[in-house]
This record gives C-alpha cells, structure tokens and sequence, in this order.
C-alpha cells in the first residue's frame, strides 16, 4: 500500500504564493497542468519509435544523434503526458545511471553515442535539470511512486543550491554550473530566458522550499521584460547582465532571437501566464501576414531563418488560441515527427491545447 504523497500540501500552498501579484507592471500567475493524458498513445509512439531508444535514451536527430539532459527531461515529460509508465521509467533508468553522475547531485548535460566515455561534457544544463525534476515530481504524484519524488527532491535542491546567483538586486538563473557566472567570463553573469521552465516552479517551491524560487521566478519575468523593452522587442538567445546594466546579448553568441528563445512563448503559455502584452505583440508578428516563426537579430530586426516545420508553425496557432480562441489550423492537428526538436514542441504545444484549449483542436463541426 503506497502512502499518500507527503509532499502535495507543500506543492498547493508554493502554487498559492506563487499566483500572487509579483513586483512588475503586469499581475502574473502560474496555474498547474495535470500533464497526464494529454498526449494521445498514437502521437506519443509515433515520436516515442522514432527518438526513445529501448534503453530510454532519448536521441537529438538533429544534432549528431547525441543524448543531453534536456531530451531526457522532455521525454520523461511526455511519457508522463501519455500516461506511459512503462518508457517513463525507462528514460529516468538511463538518465539516471548515465547522466546523474556529478558530485553536485545535477545532470551532465551532453551524452555522445560516438565517444568514449560517453558523456562528453559533465557540465550541467539548468532547464534539463528542471525538467527532469518537474516530471519526477509530476509523475510521483499522479501514480504514488515515492520513489520519482524524492530523486526530485534533491534533483531541486541542488538546483537551488548550485544554480541560483545573485547579481545586484535581482536573482538569478545561471544556465549551468561552470561557465557563466560573474566571475567566468569578462561579460559575466550570462544567462538564457528559455532555461525559465515557468510551470516548474512551483513544483520546485514546494520540493525545495529553502530556496527563493519565487523570486527567482519574479525576476525572470521582469528580466524578459527589460530585454523586449528594445526596437526589436525579442530577447536574445544568451543574454550578457554584466554589472547591472541593461541586459545585452551576451559575447561568444549570436545576437539572436533563436531555437533558444523561441519556446518562451510556449512556457508562458504552459504555465498560464497569457496576460503578458508581449504575447500578443509576438502574436501579431509570427502571423501569416507578417514574418513568422523566424531566426531573428535582435539588433538589427533582419531575419537569417524562417522556420516552417509544423513543430514551430503550431507556435503561433497556439498563441492564437489562447489569446484570441482562435481553432488550431487542421494542417497543424496531426502529428507529423521530423526532427527531436520541432517534434518536441509540437506535442509540448498540443498537451497544452488538449487540455486547457480543447475548443481550439477539436474536429466536430459546429
């Protein structure tokens, strides 16, 4: 007989705090997604056959076929989504024995299939450390297992405890544990607003509450809004906040709005943050009419790539629903995997539209 899960008071009352106004110009809110059943069996073992290996390695087709701690994350999510127990604990079995390795108690971020040793950089990923975390803590919930909440549980900690980093008045997110920080690099702190997994962290507050999660989320979002503040009005992909001053692309990368950036929308929306006036702004952009889904320099406004898969054309189709109710284009509402990550975030996007915006994918007719 399994016992109740000692840890979902603490996540309810960490979601109430977190619902309360923050110190911006805007009131913002978290509200929770269930996650579970809101992938269909035949959209999860389309993308499960064609990225999830046997041993649960979820593999980047995009980019050598490597491993990294951000595809473990997702997967244990959607294998979570799809109420698939199964490939769920067979993607935290090879996360856990081949990722979860450091000192630190976080994830190495990169897993080479070509090299040997395998993990070809120890350094952590602070969003796959953050997914991975959420969907321990999702899925210990929704099926009783202790044993995903507490590998949560000190998967947060550490997370907290490692990552965190003040910078003037502000706390920040530092992308991974070496490499980043004010005393890294000349630019230092550098940090990346896609690592902000906004529905994660109230499931991180109440997994590990000692650490300023609510903070570090309220200047998170007050951290985008400076960086939309520009002519552009889209943040780079790394972005430099050296000495406090107005954040700028940060040296070393692109000055772009990119792969990176791009899923922030889709995290705003997951977490029910869909009062956020740059939405709609980004809305309007990425619409037929004008330049869509796109590579973007945030310095000059010119576009180096339009990006047409259906895993980034449901991007706006989802803002679409969401802000103005607006029914998914049906091109767009039968999963077609490409590559890991344009596949990722279309069933990311749909999850979400499954399960707060069904209006929008239904196929009845009025």
């Amino acid at each position: 007989m399994r016992r109740p899960n000692p840890l979902l008071p603490r996540l309810c009352a960490a979601l109430f705090l977190l619902m309360a106004p923050m110190a911006s110009s805007q009131t913002l809110s978290v509200q929770p997604l269930n996650v579970v059943g809101t992938v269909s069996p035949a959209d999860w073992e389309a993308y499960r056959s064609r990225f999830v290996e046997d041993n649960g390695r979820v593999v980047d087709t995009a980019n050598g076929n490597i491993s990294h701690s951000e595809g473990q994350g997702y997967g244990l999510l959607l294998a979570l989504a799809a109420a698939d127990r199964s490939s769920f604990e067979q993607i935290w079995n090879f996360t856990f024995t081949e990722l979860l390795i450091r000192d630190d108690g976080l994830a190495a971020w990169k897993w080479d299939p070509a090299a040997k040793p395998r993990v070809t950089d120890r350094n952590n990923a602070t969003d796959g450390d953050l997914l991975i975390a959420y969907a321990l803590a999702k899925a210990g919930a929704a099926w009783q297992e202790p044993r995903y909440t507490t590998a949560a549980q000190k998967l947060a900690r550490a997370i907290g405890k490692t990552t965190f980093a003040r910078n003037g008045q502000s706390l920040t997110l530092l992308p991974g544990a070496h490499g980043f920080g004010a005393s890294d690099r000349p630019d230092g702190p550098v940090v990346n607003l896609s690592y902000w997994v906004f529905e994660a962290f109230p499931v991180m507050a109440a997994l590990a509450p000692e650490y300023e999660w609510n903070r570090v989320w309220r200047d998170g979002v007050m951290l985008l809004q400076q960086t939309i503040s520009g002519r552009v009005r889209l943040p780079a992909d790394w972005i430099s906040l050296h000495n406090g001053l107005q954040p700028q692309p940060a040296d070393g990368f692109p000055p772009e709005f990119g792969y990176n950036s791009l899923r922030i929308p889709l995290y705003l929306l997951r977490a029910g943050m869909t009062d956020m006036e740059w939405l709609r702004a980004l809305r309007q952009r990425w619409s037929a009419d004008n330049e869509g889904v796109a590579v973007v320099n945030v310095v000059t406004g010119q576009i180096r790539e339009r990006l047409t898969d259906q895993g980034y054309a449901i991007l706006p189709a989802a803002l679409a629903c969401a802000l103005d109710g607006t029914p998914v284009p049906e091109a767009l509402k039968t999963f077609e995997p490409t590559l890991y990550y344009p596949s990722t975030l279309y069933l990311l996007a749909k999850s979400l539209l499954g399960e707060k915006y069904p209006q929008c994918v239904s196929s009845a007719v009025p």
